[in-house]
């Protein structure tokens, strides 16, 4: 029976054994070069305007604003002589959009409420914005929209910082700069002090989490749209929850075909944490239409099911003891959670090769790492890279002869609260 599941998910191409690492690593590539033209491609690669030299001062405050998939905070940020970042006024809520739809005026609200009390404490304010936008010469971004099913409509083809230096003007706080940056860039960013320390050659930033993004260095900003600056280095947001050079199964058509933004962020959608819960759930009613596994009380549970969260399926999978909701029932047989091992298994292989395709392609850009002695520093951040069963190994395992192939050499960091850190950094060397 194992064997027979294991080839169905294949052919379902949920398996990381129904792709070729090489032709998506290729088309990856080929996607990165033509967004960096300003030719048609799935990957936006958007440049950030900001660089990775110069030193950040110490004991300056700075506001930040981190926009997250998940939650909203806002602190005041200082870095010590020990280049340790230390966090003050400290604000955290769910991200406003994420649970029902906003107004523009109401997301600015928020953010003033939260900015009014520290005014007198800072000058500029680091702004890491999780979602596609556009960041202009100005350090302001164009949002471009939305993902991870954020509603908050009249912002989309808006400028985000703008928006909040007039909301704040609005309440009499004036002369407040904002340089906006994306969450990934942020994640970057947040690497240089490690990454200095043992000479790295060159950043990036990847996070996997709600969503997933990259950023990386680079090294000719003349090519096609780019800006020469900082020596013809540039951090580049590549935006590459959008690649969709790849094959796509009939479940992955079908959730992006029910999602809020279908046709767009199509890669996101098959290895980030929000949608393998329900990628995993889709699975195991078609794997029971198809060849009748599970038992018959398993079969009548699982048609019941609405909703599988990633935590839950997880949980299973790693036989740790904790909450696995509906699918602890007495309903299920231990035969039936084991197929469901098995499922979520295939999920998270194919989301590991693709992820080690999107690192290694970061890297071959970067140009860089081609020495042991200074490799490239590859920031990662996310709960789903991180607490998803065996993926961090996952990756590593399939990113490791990638690399080997092509000489190139990392050293994979986890910065605590890189997009705060990035951001912070940000605000104080832009001004």
């Amino acid at each position: 029976m194992s064997q027979q599941i294991v080839a169905w998910l294949k052919e379902r191409l949920v398996s990381a054994e129904a792709y070729n690492a090489e032709e998506l690593l290729n088309n990856f590539l080929i996607e990165m070069e033509k967004g960096l033209n300003g030719d048609e491609s799935s990957l936006a690669m958007i440049p950030a305007f900001v660089g990775v030299a110069g030193q950040v001062p110490t004991g300056k405050p700075v506001a930040v604003i981190d926009a997250g998939g998940t939650n909203l905070r806002v602190c005041i940020a200082r870095f010590n002589a020990a280049g340790e970042v230390e966090l003050e006024g400290f604000s955290k809520q769910p991200m406003p959009g994420r649970f029902e739809e906003k107004t523009r005026a109401e997301f600015y609200q928020v953010l003033a409420d939260a900015l009014e009390p520290m005014k007198d404490d800072f000058e500029s304010i680091g702004f890491c914005f999780s979602y596609p936008a556009e960041i202009k010469p100005n350090f302001d971004g164009q949002l471009l929209h939305w993902t991870k099913e954020i509603k908050i409509p009249e912002l989309v083809g808006r400028h985000v910082g703008g928006g909040l230096i007039e909301a704040l003007e609005a309440r009499g706080i004036s002369g407040k700069k904002v340089v906006l940056l994306n969450d990934t860039v942020a994640c970057l960013l947040a690497g240089l002090a490690q990454g200095q320390g043992f000479n790295a050659s060159s950043y990036i930033g990847f996070i996997l989490g709600t969503g997933t993004n990259t950023a990386y260095v680079e090294q000719n900003g003349n090519i096609g749209k780019l800006v020469d600056m900082n020596e013809g280095a540039q951090v580049i947001n590549v935006e590459s929850g959008g690649f969709a050079a790849y094959p796509r199964s009939a479940i992955d058509l079908k959730l992006d075909a029910e999602s809020e933004n279908p046709g767009s962020h199509v890669f996101e959608k098959a290895l980030s944490g929000v949608y393998m819960g329900t990628i995993t759930l889709e699975l195991l009613k078609a794997l029971q239409h198809d060849l009748a596994v599970f038992s018959k009380s398993g079969a009548e549970a699982l048609a019941a099911l609405d909703d599988l969260y990633i935590i839950q399926i997880d949980n299973l999978a790693a036989e740790n003891g904790r909450d696995i909701g509906e699918l602890g029932s007495d309903r299920f047989t231990e035969g039936d959670r084991e197929i469901m091992r098995m499922v979520f298994k295939g999920v998270v292989d194919r989301a590991a090769l693709l992820t080690a395709v999107n690192l290694c392609a970061a890297t071959v850009k970067c140009g860089a790492g081609k020495d042991a002695a200074h490799p490239v520093c590859v920031n990662i951040d996310g709960s789903t890279y991180y607490y998803t069963y065996q993926m961090a190994d996952k990756v590593q395992a399939y990113l490791k002869p990638m690399l080997e192939k092509r000489g190139l050499h990392i050293r994979c960091i986890q910065v605590d609260d890189a997009p705060v850190v990035g951001a912070a950094i940000a605000g104080l060397v832009t001004f």
